[in-house]
């Protein structure tokens, strides 16, 4: 009876991932329209048009949250609208174009690097496991051909996380050029979104732990060269925003008007995810007109922080009403019957196993050294990223990067349950699995 190979049955994830992805690319087509939870996709569409145009990072009309037509806008990833820009100037302004390239690169990518980090951490079937759940994670696919940061996002967290787990390694990678590659991959994770920023130090020190009890010695070098290259990936942005804003703007102007509009009085002790209307809750005491979107983003933070402070028992009880948002698998009346559905089928349907996986991992593994583990720092991004969004503003979209690395633990969790059950039950498939 012939072996079944992990790597065949890879292979096959792998085409089916891209075809999934390829399909739904093609089912959203050449139009950029509002669909349940894809309204930035019409953002970074117009701003593609307006580089291709020569018109630079604006809008031609009033735009969310407030700025004005023709006014600069660092509120959307700088990265992502020039790789929209990029294929509408070699293709035309066509933005199944953008999809196809994009899902063509994520299907392959975002599923291959679950299976190994699912393989570095556990085994070989495990990864494959990881891989094919990744594949067909309906969120993955949906988004996977939108025309929003979140596939690539993912994908560059999965990246950056894999190659911290080798750099600190038993056999790591000492050269300098794995602290180029980190920070490269670093670079690309920040400038797609900014929030990542907030979970870069615990990345960086978990790095620093592993490598100090496995090896004796700190990578000072190779964390100073990623440090570096990840300064100067932000710091034409950084300038960019200084010229235009005549401020200091690190990166993009949306944290502070996320982290108001958020923690706002007008939601008392219960967050809600989407309000119909926005604008009720800009201060009337604002002159809205004569600032810029730099300088509101700033007032907005400290208003927002003011909110806190003015009544810090609110904001504990408010964020803590984010927690049924942030981690919502079932159906709700709010949301259309293919919603629920997809919710149930993807984050409903694998939780149980990444709970199990992650339950198993950590009994096997349990103790001091669990910290210098690489399932330490993929739960600990799990905790700090999820913690993030409790604290500011939940969305089940928001999640879909915690989905990516529990996908790995549920890899694990499904194989360990496959071995227990298919021996007893399909011992022909057990048999040929096991060779």
């Amino acid at each position: 009876m012939q072996k079944i190979q992990p790597k065949q049955v890879l292979w096959i994830v792998l085409g089916v991932s891209v075809l999934l992805r390829l399909a739904a690319a093609v089912y959203l087509g050449n139009e950029v329209v509002i669909l349940p939870g894809t309204t930035d996709q019409l953002s970074y569409h117009n701003l593609g048009l307006r580089l291709v145009a020569g018109h630079g990072f604006t809008f031609g009309e009033p735009w969310w949250p407030l700025t004005r037509p023709d006014e600069p806008t660092a509120h959307w990833s700088f990265l992502y609208s020039l790789y929209v820009a990029l294929v509408y100037q070699i293709f035309g302004p066509n933005p199944v174009v953008a999809r196809l390239i994009q899902v063509v690169a994520v299907g392959i990518l975002q599923p291959y690097l679950a299976y190994l980090m699912g393989r570095r951490l556990f085994n070989e079937w495990s990864g494959v496991a990881a891989a094919g759940l990744t594949a067909v994670y309906f969120y993955f696919i949906y988004y996977g051909a939108t025309l929003m940061t979140e596939p690539f996002y993912i994908t560059a967290i999965l990246a950056s996380l894999y190659v911290t787990i080798l750099m600190a390694a038993p056999e790591g990678k000492h050269q300098l050029r794995w602290g180029l590659l980190l920070g490269l991959l670093l670079g690309i994770t920040v400038l797609l979104r900014q929030l990542y920023m907030l979970f870069v130090p615990f990345q960086i020190l978990w790095l620093w732990w592993a490598r100090y009890k496995g090896h004796g010695r700190v990578p000072w070098a190779q964390t100073i060269v990623a440090g570096l290259v990840v300064v100067m990936m932000i710091l034409p942005f950084t300038w960019y925003n200084y010229v235009r804003f005549d401020r200091f703007v690190l990166l993009n102007t949306n944290a502070g008007y996320a982290f108001y509009l958020g923690n706002h009085p007008i939601y008392g002790t219960r967050f809600i995810p989407i309000l119909d209307n926005y604008m009720p809750l800009i201060p009337d005491d604002l002159p809205v007109r004569e600032m810029d979107e730099a300088a509101l983003d700033q007032e907005f933070l400290k208003r927002g922080i003011g909110f806190i402070t003015d009544d810090p028992a609110r904001y504990i009880l408010l964020s803590l009403s984010r927690t049924p948002v942030y981690f919502t698998f079932w159906p709700t009346s709010d949301s259309d019957t293919v919603s629920n559905l997809a919710r149930i089928g993807s984050f409903g349907l694998m939780l149980p196993f990444m709970l199990y996986g992650v339950v198993l991992a950590l009994r096997r593994q349990w103790g001091w050294s669990l910290l210098q583990q690489p399932l330490f720092l993929l739960l600990l991004f799990c905790l700090v990223y999820t913690s993030v969004h409790l604290l500011t503003w939940a969305l089940i979209r928001y999640r879909l990067p915690v989905d990516a690395v529990l996908l790995v633990f549920a890899g694990y969790g499904l194989v360990d349950l496959a071995e227990r059950l298919l021996p007893r039950f399909l011992p022909r498939l057990a048999a040929r699995l096991a060779g």
